[in-house]
């Protein structure tokens, strides 16, 4: 990726912050699938994405939950928390589809955090908005219905993947919202015969 494009898609940072991440920072291009932080591990590197889709969830036993997506010009709060305190991660992170990303070096954060003001910002709004969501997610759990939080799923995954179409088992679905394969079947069912969506070879797509 050139210079040029990278200062673009880092418009959003002050000009001598954006040299900072040219001079200490790396980029990377992760094809889809890829695993860029699991759970116990040590973060070395804090990542804002350029392109790309970010996953980040937890697991419990053989159960995972969807935390939140990163979307470019976003970061990784938890990576943030970790890595600022030199502790083990407590979140996996994978590639939702091929990614563009700056890797930021753990160690030198406190020295941004003191000397560039706007890297604090981009921070505190992140985890206003991070926290914001997860207030979401706990009043879908609830008060909504299964069926309602499917469909609000599929509809956010469908608009962050630029897709109508989503290529997704059943099993990853109910991976994401923390239940079983046998559950989630049964309510794309319902959602189906509403009229809501529609399933066939390709994947589902929403109406």
């Amino acid at each position: 990726m050139e210079e040029k494009e990278i200062r673009k898609l880092l418009s959003f940072l002050h000009p001598d912050l954006v040299d900072a991440a040219l001079e200490k920072a790396t980029i990377h291009t992760f094809p889809k699938g890829t695993e860029l932080l699991r759970a116990n591990q040590y973060v070395q590197v804090l990542p804002i994405v350029l392109k790309g889709l970010v996953k980040v969830y937890s697991r419990f036993e053989e159960r995972e939950l969807l935390l939140y997506y990163i979307q470019p010009t976003q970061s990784c709060v938890m990576s943030f928390s970790s890595g600022l305190k030199n502790i083990p991660s407590k979140i996996h992170a994978v590639t939702e589809e091929e990614s563009t990303v700056l890797l930021i070096p753990v160690d030198i954060l406190p020295d941004w955090i003191r000397n560039y003001p706007q890297f604090n910002t981009l921070f505190f709004e992140q985890y206003d908005m991070r926290y914001a969501e997860m207030l979401d997610t706990i009043e879908h759990i609830l008060i909504n219905k299964l069926d309602e939080r499917l469909l609000k799923y599929l509809k956010q995954k469908s608009e962050l993947l630029h897709t109508p179409i989503l290529s997704i088992t059943h099993s990853q679905i109910a991976n994401e919202l923390g239940t079983v394969r046998e559950v989630i079947s049964r309510m794309l069912k319902k959602l189906e015969t509403e009229g809501l969506i529609e399933m066939n070879q390709d994947g589902i797509k929403i109406r």
